[in-house]
């Protein structure tokens, strides 16, 4: 996945804005590259999981669908571990086959990481992150 540097900004500043609990939202792409960010609401409010809330869901795979793009990721924060998905990603993941996990862990607030992985069928394997 291509993401420019601006959006990976994004969403470290999404993810320091909504601390202590977990911040997420969505990453529109076209051929593997980024072509939109979308911030969307935790309906879970919570420092330990996500749930995208559903008005942001549906406004959100409206709008990729009207502009032909594909949903290419879901980002969300890890406020207190590394940026590696927990068993509630995976056991989230199993709605969103095909799509991307991007992760942002503010474990170490000076020095967040961004990490981006494929979940499927349980098996989680690292997916290459390419910053422009």
């Amino acid at each position: 996945m291509v993401l420019p540097a601006e959006m990976i900004e994004e969403i470290v500043h999404h993810a320091r804005e909504q601390a202590p609990n977990e911040c997420c939202g969505i990453i529109a792409t076209r051929d593997g590259a980024a072509t939109k960010l979308y911030r969307a609401t935790n309906s879970e409010a919570s420092p330990f999981r996500f749930v995208i809330d559903s008005r942001d869901q549906l406004r959100v795979t409206s709008d990729i669908e009207d502009n032909g793009w594909e949903l290419g990721a879901i980002y969300h924060s890890h406020t207190r571990s590394a940026a590696y998905p927990s068993q509630t990603d995976v056991n989230f993941a199993v709605a969103w086959p095909g799509v991307a996990w991007v992760i942002v862990s503010l474990e170490d607030p000076e020095e967040p990481s961004v990490k981006a992985f494929m979940i499927d069928d349980g098996e989680i394997r690292d997916a290459e992150l390419v910053v422009e």
